[in-house]
């Protein structure tokens, strides 16, 4: 059965005449009620009450009608979500994001901008560091992501699109002697205690404070990890050393914690957006184009 065959059958029951239907229809009559013929033989039940006088539904045509109309208006549906998709209107994208982003208003505005320009898309987030999020994309898992740069060679699969660069913190707690001081230089943290993401949390910000306290001439000295920056940022509170995290993070007021800018030129961080090489079609174009405008405001 195709859905032509509904057509002609619907074409038929609303007019109640194989000739007003065969002109509606621009076919001729004898091709139409050979195709009639053939809908009720497939069917296995008479549609048509018919004779040279009349046209009228039985009732399994009656039934019948109800069915084909939902099925075409289904169809006519079907195209139609399909025409807004491939206009990037419809359909899902899957982003991901790190623990810092949604403390960058950009991240909010570009959501919010989304959310009102395409409300036919459903947009669904995933919280995960950054090397993960890459290896999510490259398994086509996630279609976009928001990162922080990272050492790591990117795999060719996936392109970055800088958004903007945030200075990185010095995480302090408030009775600390550097909390005295405006800035801080790297090599001034030399010999003090740090909280950090776990190594394998695949965070672009741990291998960063290494490289930055190497180049200051010394090797962090790691005395606790964490895998949240809210619990970072309470270990500090307690005494239990300090940290480097994105300025975003400066949004978390806790008590007994001050942040002081760091006035290395290396000291920064990059949010990206990364997406696969190939593209990953018009949903993922349009919310590229998006960040990036709402980037260059910024």
């Amino acid at each position: 059965m195709e859905l032509r065959h509904l057509r002609y059958f619907v074409a038929v029951a609303e007019e109640l005449s194989f000739t007003r239907a065969a002109e509606r229809l621009h076919i001729g009559q004898p091709p139409l009620s050979q195709q009639i013929q053939a809908l009720e033989h497939e069917v296995g039940a008479q549609l048509f009450d018919r004779n040279k006088r009349r046209v009228l539904l039985t009732e399994a045509g009656k039934l019948f009608l109800a069915d084909a109309r939902r099925v075409l208006a289904l169809s006519e549906q079907a195209k139609e979500t399909a025409r807004r998709a491939h206009r990037g209107e419809a359909g899902e994208l899957r982003v991901g994001f790190t623990f810092s982003t949604p403390f960058t208003p950009l991240f909010a505005k570009v959501v919010r901008r989304y959310r009102q320009q395409y409300p036919g898309v459903l947009l669904t987030f995933h919280e995960m560091a950054t090397l993960p999020q890459l290896a999510k994309l490259e398994a086509r898992e996630l279609d976009l992501g928001f990162v922080r740069s990272v050492s790591d060679a990117i795999p060719d699969t996936v392109t970055l699109t800088p958004l903007r660069h945030d200075p990185l913190r010095l995480v302090l707690p408030a009775d600390s002697p550097l909390a005295q001081q405006a800035t801080v230089m790297v090599k001034d943290l030399e010999g003090y205690p740090f909280v950090v993401f776990p190594k394998d949390a695949g965070t672009g910000i741990h291998p960063q404070i290494f490289r930055l306290c190497r180049a200051a001439g010394f090797t962090p000295q790691i005395a606790m990890e964490a895998g949240e920056a809210s619990t970072i940022i309470g270990l500090v509170a307690a005494g239990c050393g300090i940290s480097v995290l994105p300025s975003s993070f400066e949004g978390i007021h806790m008590e007994g914690v001050v942040y002081r800018p760091l006035a290395d030129a290396a000291a920064t961080t990059s949010l990206l957006l990364a997406r696969r090489t190939e593209g990953g079609g018009p949903l993922a174009d349009a919310f590229v184009t998006l960040a990036e405008s709402a980037a260059a405001e910024d």
